[in-house]
């Protein structure tokens, strides 16, 4: 089986992978147009990069400039359309008057990586998917406002930060503790949290039981994978992926087995090359074209260091 990579030739270009149920999906578009290729594990997926990489525009609306922007970026976009795209957003606070229910929730991506966050409730969890994290547990519900403001406090009294970087995450996600001390973890900091109702915690957020959602299964970690040489299934390495693509270039080739997703990674078993993780923040912006088979040509780097290699040839 081969997970679909949509000729993108034609104008349509991927928007990287999308969470909106328990399964991921690349999604594409052409300006306002969209649509979306399921993703399977165990299935092949790989493409080729076709010359520039071109800014994705904001909001769904196209470029005006059609900006070429950099490789490495995992914004893709100019810097006109990403200061457009974020001033509509939640996180810039510029929609006080936001009518909808909102979540607080406690995210957990490794052991001492944790973070607070907030999300709109009729998402569900689908931004905890989206951000790649291990274990959560919600925490209240109510206005935007007073979810941003316990959001505030808690980070403030907890110590945990409003960012993770995802090369801290992927560092972590290749050895992950049990799920009783995952579980464990998110309950310690939920009790924190708790213990602060009453001290700056809003009167109008609702505190919500503790209830701990462990997505390693939804992810596909630490799953066995089909060897490249035979049918016999055999386990990830222990330690995880050890590279990931740095960026993608013209004529740049990334093809292999899916095996597991989290976030907007993407981890690919290839011939002879371990696990390989794709940023599919990456690849936004691209005209691709479909490969097959199982090859790495574009430079690469070492997942918990500095190193860049050239690609697997």
């Amino acid at each position: 089986m081969t997970c679909a990579v949509r000729e993108s030739g034609g104008g349509w270009r991927c928007a990287g992978v999308r969470w909106p149920g328990e399964v991921p999906e690349l999604g594409w578009s052409r300006g306002r147009r969209r649509r979306v290729s399921v993703l399977a594990y165990g299935a092949g997926l790989g493409f080729r990069a076709v010359g520039e990489r071109h800014c994705v525009g904001a909001r769904g609306n196209v470029c005006p400039l059609g900006a070429v922007v950099p490789g490495r970026s995992t914004g893709g976009r100019c810097a006109e359309c990403a200061w457009l795209d974020r001033a509509h957003s939640v996180a810039a606070d510029t929609m006080a008057d936001d009518p909808r229910t909102y979540r607080v929730y406690l995210a957990w991506f490794g052991p001492g990586l944790v973070k607070v966050g907030i999300t709109g409730e009729e998402r569900g969890a689908a931004r905890l998917r989206e951000q790649g994290a291990v274990a959560f547990s919600w925490l209240g519900r109510g206005p935007l406002m007073a979810a941003r403001r316990t959001e505030e406090v808690l980070r403030a009294a907890l110590g945990v930060p409003d960012r993770i970087p995802y090369a801290r995450k992927r560092v972590e996600r290749g050895h992950l503790p049990g799920t009783d001390e995952r579980a464990a973890e998110v309950a310690e900091l939920y009790a924190r949290a708790a213990a602060l109702e009453g001290r700056g915690w809003p009167e109008s957020l609702e505190r919500l039981p503790l209830e701990v959602v462990d997505q390693v299964g939804i992810f596909g970690l630490g799953r066995a994978t089909e060897a490249e040489s035979g049918p016999e299934p055999v386990p990830l390495p222990a330690s995880g992926p050890v590279r990931a693509v740095r960026e993608l270039v013209d004529g740049g080739v990334v093809a292999g087995r899916l095996v597991a997703a989290a976030g907007p990674d993407l981890h690919l078993a290839v011939a002879g090359g371990g696990v390989v993780v794709l940023d599919t923040r990456l690849i936004t912006g691209w005209d691709l074209a479909a490969e097959s088979g199982s090859d790495v040509r574009v430079p690469l780097i070492d997942i918990g260091g500095g190193g860049v290699q050239g690609g697997l040839f």
